[in-house]
């Protein structure tokens, strides 16, 4: 076996047991801590692939920016661990029937599966020539030029979605204090001000 046959197996048996430990620990900052090891595990799985672009965007969204807003928010929220496991207690027989059907579903779909005649031709005719043209150039052109439209079209279900979740979480509370920026801005230099004539000896 070549060096990139030990570096494949070192980056998939290292992933799928962070992935594991992900869900088996107890501590939530351990399996953050976890999950950050399961990107950059998968990351160098992209660059065995030749992908160095996804790899470098897998490290710098889903762990520069994703898996530490997660390790924030766990560390910073005071949560109560003994009753998340009691609810976990009571929802395990569910979680286990669910597991077990999902695991079902995947050996068969993956047990039925066969390639198609002339699938290899059609995925290579997508994309341009790997020999020619690097990785990104050819990421490039496939969503900003082949399939602009599709890319336009993803970018607005993301902003619909963006603005209706600020709009069902946007509440408007009275008894909060906000700040009024135009009345700041609009106001009469001359009322702003009031002067008190006090006494000495005299409070306020």
């Amino acid at each position: 076996m070549t060096v990139a046959d030990y570096a494949f197996y070192a980056f998939a048996i290292v992933a799928v047991t962070a992935g594991l430990l992900v869900t088996v620990s107890r501590n939530p900052v351990h399996s953050v801590l976890w999950l950050i090891l399961a990107f950059l595990s998968s990351a160098g799985l992209f660059v065995l692939l030749g992908a160095e672009f996804v790899a470098m965007l897998l490290i710098i969204v889903y762990v520069g920016a994703v898996a530490v807003l997660f390790l924030f928010v766990v560390m910073m929220l005071d949560i109560d661990f003994a009753e998340l496991k009691g609810e976990m207690a009571r929802y395990m027989p569910l979680g286990l029937l669910i597991g077990v059907i999902l695991l079902m579903q995947l050996t068969l779909g993956i047990g039925a599966w066969v390639q198609a005649d002339g699938a290899l031709g059609l995925r290579q005719a997508v994309a341009p020539d790997a020999a020619q043209v690097e990785n990104t150039k050819a990421l490039g052109l496939l969503i900003y030029d082949k399939y602009i439209y599709l890319f336009q079209a993803s970018g607005l279900v993301l902003l619909v979605a963006m603005i209706g979740a600020i709009l069902l979480t946007l509440r408007h509370r009275k008894d909060v204090k906000r700040q009024n920026v135009l009345a700041q801005m609009w106001r009469d230099p001359a009322k702003a001000m009031e002067l008190k004539d006090v006494k000495p000896g005299q409070g306020l």
